[in-house]
């Protein structure tokens, strides 16, 4: 059995969970934000106190861990931080990129076998953070910054349905008519679907040195220019 509180606060959304043994007992969230330094705290005091109450074996602490906006992930990555030196829990890191699919692969029906997965984070401009993975959330292209036109997913689009989603796949709609293309709207990056990830990294003992851990900051990512098919 594993207790896992989760915080999520890459994008201008905040939100807290707690799940035992895959099952959500707590969720909070704010989708007014940005407000991470105001509301998270809040979350984090509701969340322990439901785990204090209950009595419940706390294992771990799980936060998203980008790529993402710096204030905030800065802000989660803290507060992740502190509770784990605070009550001796183990930290996990979830990819923010990997949470994006998880509400696409258990809810989205009539998802094609051979469907390609491209959650986005936005940027600036045309510019989105994004990744490429199968069905089995297997990378089939890593996190890259994309300055998006028509060509730059082609090389996908040519031979597989691409779902993008994500606040970075709204923009890039006018961009991307292949007809393979499919843009769904209302994914979100959420604490309370956290619990697939972390409880699979925790099982796997695939946890983070409290002490060096650092996120990955959309900073970090170099714009790749996307090459033209001729």
């Amino acid at each position: 059995m594993s207790c896992i509180l989760h915080i999520e606060t890459s994008t201008k959304v905040c939100s807290v969970a707690v799940t035992e043994d895959g099952e959500v007992l707590f969720k909070k969230a704010d989708q007014e934000g940005p407000s991470h330094a105001v509301q998270l705290g809040v979350f984090v005091d509701e969340a322990l106190s439901y785990i204090d109450h209950h009595g419940i074996p706390f294992d771990a602490v799980a936060v998203s861990c980008g790529p993402g906006s710096y204030t905030g992930l800065r802000i989660g990555v803290s507060m992740a931080k502190g509770i784990c030196y605070g009550r001796d829990l183990k930290l996990i890191s979830v990819p923010t990129l990997e949470l994006l699919c998880v509400p696409v692969l258990l809810y989205q029906e009539e998802l094609p076998e051979d469907a390609l997965l491209c959650p986005m984070i936005d940027a600036r401009r045309m510019e989105v953070y994004a990744a490429i993975y199968d069905r089995a959330l297997n990378p089939v292209r890593g996190i890259q910054a994309d300055i998006v036109d028509e060509y730059t997913y082609l090389e996908y689009l040519d031979h597989h349905p691409v779902y993008f989603f994500g606040d970075g796949a709204e923009k890039c709609k006018a961009k991307i008519t292949h007809p393979n293309a499919h843009f769904l709207s209302g994914i979100q990056p959420l604490a309370q679907n956290m619990g697939p990830l972390a409880e699979r990294a925790l099982a796997c003992d695939r946890v983070e040195d409290v002490a060096y851990f650092e996120p990955f900051y959309l900073k970090e990512f170099v714009a790749s220019t996307p090459k033209k098919i001729l």
